[in-house]
């Protein structure tokens, strides 16, 4: 993450890192459809993550992302699908963190919402630096924009989708185990992951440019 790539080559054959991880997604996807707790809402879970690998997948050829994106593509969606397996309100470790701190809820949804932002923020951005613009500034409040957009978008349709499907099944993809401000919270966290992503980025990338200047 040292500088945004402006051209990436595709080399699958030869990349031993990105063909660890779709071998290990598959095994974590494979797992998580075994027996899943609600099997409706694995379904309605995954949805959205097949859409994504399968537009990856389509276009690597001709647009593949760097290793950083990708392994942080990775993280979450293996978090994600974690969380589909047990539904992101009764996934075990984080039933374990609100017993052993006495907490009023399970918050894995708020790990992984703050993840989606933190992992995803700088492929973002990397897409928008080399599609749209050049200007690392625009480029990061670009990528900003789309980590709003597309969390805010999600908790919409969450909620369209809860309408229409059975009750049981909507309230558990929902998962705001009785928080009336859990889709803002969500949002806000999502928000906070992309802030320090796109800073930590923005320390990496001066870096490399001093050193690229001596």
């Amino acid at each position: 993450m040292t500088m945004l790539p402006t051209k990436v080559q595709p080399n699958f054959a030869d990349n031993r890192l990105l063909q660890f991880l779709l071998v290990a997604y598959l095994g974590v996807w494979i797992w998580a459809a075994i027996n899943p707790v609600y099997p409706f809402d694995w379904f309605l879970e995954n949805i959205l993550v097949i859409v994504v690998i399968v537009v990856l997948v389509a276009t690597y050829r001709h647009f593949p992302l760097s290793n950083v994106s990708y392994t942080m593509i990775f993280v979450f969606t293996v978090l994600h699908t974690v969380g589909s397996h047990y539904t992101y309100a009764e996934v075990p470790v984080g039933d374990w963190v609100k017993q052993t701190f006495d907490l009023e809820r399970n918050h894995y949804d708020r790990v992984v919402h703050f993840a989606f932002g933190l992992l995803l923020a700088y492929p973002f951005q990397e897409v928008v630096f080399r599609v749209v613009t050049r200007k690392y500034l625009f480029a990061s409040l670009f990528a900003l924009t789309l980590v709003f957009t597309y969390s805010g978008g999600f908790e919409i349709v969450e909620w369209i989708v809860a309408r229409i499907v059975d009750p049981k099944a909507g309230a558990a993809y929902l998962g705001t185990q009785g928080d009336e401000f859990d889709s803002q919270k969500d949002m806000a966290l999502a928000a906070c992951g992309a802030f320090i992503a796109l800073g930590i980025a923005a320390v990496f990338h001066r870096n490399s440019n001093k050193k690229i200047c001596v």
